[in-house]
């Protein structure tokens, strides 16, 4: 995993940011618009909104060097680690889809992109061993950054995750010996503390999304 490069785009984008405030105007301009489900602090919503998605951003490497590290630990490297080479290419080279965006704004399309993706293994883990690879909760943070892209572009990018996706991790993929001694040690106590460290990512942000009425 090429995580440092990963982390230097980040700071690139950040420059550009600091420099150029796109990211903070384009969110300044889908404010009013925002779905109402999107629950944010009456003190400051727009630099909690803005702060919300630079660490959602800077999360990715985090979340890629900590799944291959637990690959490891599991002995399901070579089941995960081509998983998380896409996910370091959307950083590395985008796809075409992806063309002239750039800064902030470009890199929430290719975190989003990253976090999807390893969603949906994580998706495919909870169905095979009732518990997912990385317990890091971005199934509401997904939705907001969702919200935040906008659609129809924030489908393409679904739709790009499940292309990637397409013949990986399929069922003969967790039939693996290793797999199934890592299904035993998952239910230790050890792991369950482990487990707790990682909180939900928009709540720890500061952004909650109200998935029902």
């Amino acid at each position: 995993m090429n995580t440092a490069a990963i982390r230097q785009f980040i700071a690139q984008a950040r420059e550009h940011e600091t420099a150029s405030q796109a990211l903070s105007q384009t969110l300044q301009a889908r404010f009013a618009g925002l779905h109402p489900a999107i629950r944010l602090p009456d003190e400051d919503a727009p630099g909690v909104l803005t702060g919300f998605v630079i660490a959602y951003i800077e999360e990715v490497p985090d979340v890629l060097d900590a799944a291959a590290e637990v690959a490891r630990e599991a002995g399901i490297e070579e089941a995960i680690k081509p998983v998380l080479k896409i996910a370091e290419q959307f950083f590395l080279q985008p796809p075409a889809l992806m063309a002239g965006h750039e800064g902030l704004d470009g890199l929430l399309d290719e975190a989003y992109l990253a976090h999807r993706l390893v969603e949906e293994v994580n998706d495919r883990y909870i169905a095979h061993l009732g518990r997912p690879l990385i317990p890091l909760d971005t199934t509401r943070a997904n939705l907001i950054a969702h919200q935040l892209i906008g659609e129809p572009f924030a489908n393409q990018l679904d739709e790009a995750v499940h292309h990637a996706l397409t013949g990986m991790l399929d069922d003969a993929s967790f039939d693996q010996p290793s797999v199934q001694a890592y299904r035993e040690r998952l239910a230790a106590p050890d792991t369950e503390s482990a487990w707790l460290r990682w909180p939900c990512l928009s709540r720890q942000l500061g952004v909650d999304l109200q998935l029902t009425a």
